[in-house]
């Protein structure tokens, strides 16, 4: 029997597919049948700091309300709910000891003391490893690329250091040399990075003239980006690579397994095709592996990457765009197409 075992910060998987963050991943049931349907692990919900903000200016709103307290008050304490915080490490803790699979915090934070202090936070309530979910979209014209990367792997290092479990990094595909940051980051100890995250668009209703929101599913083959950074950054950083964005089916899984990355996140294909889907793609995959003749994923994991094919660095195909080889090869290109 195919063996579909695979390794991701140090944590050992039944299955390279992970259920990624999101609100599925906040429900036990949803989390339950993930695990059900074979999934290698789970990253819980994130926990964003701005969430925490809010809900305390709830809180100092309530006790407000007791400010010109009088002697006939029944009682002196503000109908106030539990913490965000504390709701969140108690759910955490409850869906750990629920599971048998790895499970994956995740924390988006603004503030460095703020990033530490969760961190620490969640390692307590018994997780396998953290996430840092660097999801920040620059605003303020004045700031360098170079100053926002220097304060994002300085907060990535404070957070390893402080932290006695597996640490990854969820990235942005839209730094300036994703390889060069990727690399930092690697320096700083980290122990898996996620490629990529998936920025929330802004969208405008043109009919009522103001913004709405928009929920952003992936489409199929968008994990093309990921494919191609996946195969550069194997073999040339310590840290496992997990492939995000794009993920729909087996082959896809395939493709950034040979590519040189150690599991994949899916979010959008659960979201459009239910959690069965994590189950297709595990069946997907031990099928084609059996057609091929593997027992074990590390037989063919990274037998594409870069680092595998190019020693000499004269294959272009991670390192230029393929216009070029598409250019070279128009004709067969044509033959190919079905019109």
């Amino acid at each position: 029997m195919n063996n579909l075992e695979t390794s991701y910060m140090g944590i050992r998987l039944g299955s390279p597919v992970i259920l990624g963050a999101c609100d599925l991943s906040y429900d036990l049931d949803m989390l339950k049948k993930a695990e059900e349907q074979g999934a290698g692990a789970v990253v819980y919900k994130t926990l964003f700091e701005e969430q925490i903000q809010m809900e305390n200016l709830y809180h100092d709103e309530k006790v407000s309300q007791y400010d010109d307290i009088h002697a006939e008050m029944i009682t002196l304490h503000p109908d106030i709910d539990r913490s965000e915080i504390e709701y969140y490490l108690v759910k955490l803790r409850q869906i750990k000891e629920s599971l048998s699979i790895p499970v994956i915090a995740s924390l988006n934070c603004v503030n460095e003391s703020s990033w530490i202090r969760y961190a620490g936070m969640i390692e307590e309530a018994g997780v396998d490893g953290i996430e840092l979910n660097l999801y920040q979209i620059p605003v303020n014209f004045d700031i360098d690329a170079t100053s926002i990367e220097q304060q994002q792997a300085g907060i990535v290092a404070a957070v390893k250091q402080q932290l006695s479990i597996p640490v990854s990094v969820k990235l942005s595909s839209d730094y300036t040399n994703i390889l060069h940051f990727a690399t930092r980051l690697d320096e700083k100890g980290i122990d898996g990075m996620v490629l990529f995250n998936a920025f929330f668009q802004p969208d405008v209703d043109i009919w009522h003239e103001n913004h709405r929101r928009a929920f952003n599913l992936t489409h199929k083959g968008e994990y093309k980006k990921s494919l191609r950074y996946a195969g550069m950054l194997y073999g040339r950083v310590k840290a496992d690579v997990c492939s995000s964005r794009g993920i729909y089916d087996g082959d896809d899984v395939i493709k950034v397994l040979l590519s040189g990355a150690s599991c994949v996140q899916v979010v959008s294909a659960v979201y459009r095709h239910g959690l069965e889907r994590i189950g297709e793609i595990n069946r997907s995959i031990t099928d084609w592996m059996q057609r091929k003749g593997y027992d074990q994923i590390d037989q063919f994991r990274n037998k594409l990457s870069d680092s595998s094919l190019n020693k000499n660095n004269t294959l272009l195909i991670y390192r230029r765009a393929q216009y070029i080889d598409m250019l070279m090869h128009s004709d067969k290109l044509l033959e190919d197409l079905e019109w």
